[in-house]
């Protein structure tokens, strides 16, 4: 079969309790206690199932499609175990809200968001993705946690929801992933500069 991308040719084990199947019309499902996740099998890739085991493998393609192939091979690789431990265990992503006077509250499917701006920001969360608020500890105000069993879903969502107010580097205020780092500038210092 040739060369094999080397995340690609590690084979994914289905735990008890979960389902994968092909639809015919080319999407991978996987079912688990959490729930069910649908994606499109991505070109170039075949998936054959062989007992418990799930193994990615190149479909045969010409020499010029052979790196595309062996990219679309660990994707669809990731792509799987990520469903499967999306199924079984779920995700989660934090992040810190950081400034005085902001705040965040969960109100059904939604967010609301007091940012510093004139008006509430009211986020809607997709279907799949839950949202916990508590209240933060040292500068951050509030700690706002995503969960959902769609990796890819709540990335962007995260991502999205800190787009509403990126920190800024002077005092960091703002909305950050919980292990961001903020790297901090000094500000003008030139209090006694001549006119």
């Amino acid at each position: 079969m040739g060369e094999v991308s080397r995340v690609g040719r590690k084979s994914i084990k289905i735990p008890n309790g979960v389902k994968f199947y092909l639809k015919e019309d080319g999407f991978m499902v996987v079912e688990g206690p959490k729930g069910k996740i649908e994606k499109k099998l991505p070109p170039l890739v075949k998936v054959v199932v062989e007992g418990d085991t799930i193994v990615v493998q190149q479909d045969e393609v010409r020499k010029k499609l052979k790196n595309k192939a062996k990219a679309f091979q660990g994707l669809t690789r990731a792509l799987i175990n990520n469903m499967v431990i999306g199924v079984t265990q779920g995700f989660q992503k934090v992040l810190d809200i950081v400034g005085l006077g902001y705040k965040a509250e969960v109100k059904g499917d939604e967010i609301v968001f007091s940012l510093g701006y004139s008006h509430p920001i009211n986020f809607k969360l997709p279907k799949g993705i839950t949202a916990k608020v508590e209240r933060g500890t040292g500068d951050v105000q509030v700690r706002l946690t995503l969960e959902g069993i769609d990796k890819e879903l709540l990335g962007q969502v995260a991502a999205n929801i800190r787009k509403l107010r990126p920190p800024e580097p002077y005092k960091g205020k703002g909305i950050r992933y919980a292990d961001e780092v903020i790297y901090r500038k000094a500000g003008k210092s030139g209090k006694g500069a001549k006119k």
